[in-house]
């Protein structure tokens, strides 16, 4: 988890966070005429300077199943007689606990979009200086066909962009019904508090109150279960890359970073390793904001209840990842002579599908398939270059086959099979502009 959000969020900032939005709704209902003139500054002056017993609140969850109905009894303990009883008017404790965590994750949904925007321009940086760095390509875990590194970051930047892009139209609106969500004892005042009161804490103005219409919360979760998604697969990619048999990267070399505590000569991705610890500890939250969705009648047993934790701590999880992830892209290390000598492993074998496309004119697509696939087989038990062996393989269709060496040997390079790799990276580097 980022330390800086947690640090952030905190018992204290969620009691400052339940007492904002009490002292924004009596402001909002006293320039309504609900609440005598002054009584709200009143509230601020007693409240702002008391010293809230958070222990004494936290114990009191037990019994009233959240954290606003202690809060709510122990802010009134601590207000002039004269003035208790506009407190917390037609409020309900869901009230107060969704819209404090709406105003809770408000700076954590802007300290995200500042880390993605970072891991954005590393990633696009990485890009232009590698858009035709030529590398394996891998699938299934084996070498397939040539791509350029610059095409890899840009799946990686492409990702993270569309996952920013889903944040940023994430809404976190406050929430005001009263104890069905229908502002009883209020009339058509109710709806005029909600949307004042949006107003005043800048959080967004829902169509209705959302006691069990849980789309925000559905929203935000998902949205951030894509950013740790996104995030992971960066990580998941580099420390694949960095195994010592493939070398092609390396996490940012710090002192003391990535070692092992027995085995000197280790350097180990810890970077890699965190983000995606956090990202499935966020898969696991967001299954069970998905199971919490939907909500009895006017008020969740237990659905409600759980979403909290999992939620915040998503937030604070995909932070923290989001850190980790924007000092290794940033600082990553990028081995091009080693993604040559990868290319080169096979001895050309990996470019047998361009050559087996280059001969189907000749002798037919199964024909050619085969001719290719053998001389794969061929040249790496024999250890030769895949080239020479299909020379000698041709020599036997000589009369058929009308292709020139150098036609040959240009099928069998890497380095002119790249596909429409470059123009991916010229695409995507427009896209990621284009906001």
């Amino acid at each position: 988890m980022s330390q800086r959000a947690v640090a952030e969020c905190d018992d204290d900032a969620m009691v400052r966070a339940m007492l904002a939005f009490e002292l924004a709704l009596a402001e909002v209902q006293e320039a309504r005429g609900a609440v005598p003139d002054g009584v709200s500054q009143q509230m601020r002056e007693q409240l702002e300077r008391a010293n809230f017993n958070v222990a004494e609140i936290a114990e009191g969850i037990a019994s009233g199943g959240n954290v606003a109905i202690p809060f709510v009894k122990q802010s009134r303990t601590l207000l002039a007689d004269e003035i208790k009883r506009y407190w917390h008017q037609g409020a309900t404790s869901q009230d107060v606990v969704d819209s404090a965590l709406m105003l809770l994750l408000k700076p954590r949904i802007a300290a995200l979009d500042n880390l993605l925007l970072r891991c954005r321009s590393a990633a696009t940086a990485l890009m232009d200086t590698h858009i035709d760095t030529p590398m394996v390509g891998r699938t299934l875990m084996q070498q397939a066909l040539p791509i350029t590194f610059g095409v890899k970051v840009a799946h990686w930047a492409v990702g993270l962009e569309q996952a920013r892009r889903r944040l940023s139209a994430v809404e976190l609106p406050v929430q005001f019904g009263g104890a069905v969500g229908v502002h009883s004892g209020w009339e058509t005042q109710g709806l005029v508090f909600m949307d004042e009161l949006a107003e005043r804490l800048g959080l967004a103005t829902p169509v209705l109150p959302w006691h069990t219409d849980r789309q925000p919360v559905h929203a935000l979760g998902t949205a951030l279960d894509a950013i740790a998604g996104a995030a992971e697969k960066v990580a998941l990619d580099v420390s694949l890359l960095t195994q010592t048999e493939i070398g092609e990267v390396a996490e940012p070399s710090e002192p003391g970073m990535g070692e092992s505590s027995s085995m000197p000569h280790k350097r180990n991705p810890v970077r890699s390793a965190l983000i995606r610890g956090a990202a499935r500890q966020v898969h696991g939250n967001t299954s069970t904001l998905l199971n919490a969705y939907a909500q009895p009648l006017e008020r969740g047993l237990g659905e409600w209840h759980a979403e909290w934790a999992p939620l915040m701590e998503s937030a604070l999880l995909v932070e923290g990842a989001l850190e980790q992830l924007a000092v290794l892209l940033e600082g990553l290390e990028v081995y091009p002579e080693k993604m040559r000598r990868n290319l080169a492993a096979t001895g050309g074998g990996i470019m047998a599908e361009p050559v087996a496309r280059l001969l189907a004119p000749y002798l037919g697509p199964d024909a050619a398939k085969a001719l290719s696939a053998s001389a794969v087989e061929d040249a790496r038990q024999r250890d030769r270059p895949y080239v020479e062996v299909l020379s000698e393989a041709l020599a036997e269709h000589q009369e058929v086959v009308r292709v020139t060496h150098e036609k040959l040997r240009n099928a069998c390079d890497p380095t002119l099979y790249l596909g429409s790799s470059l123009r991916q990276v010229a695409r995507a580097s427009a896209w990621l502009k284009n906001e």
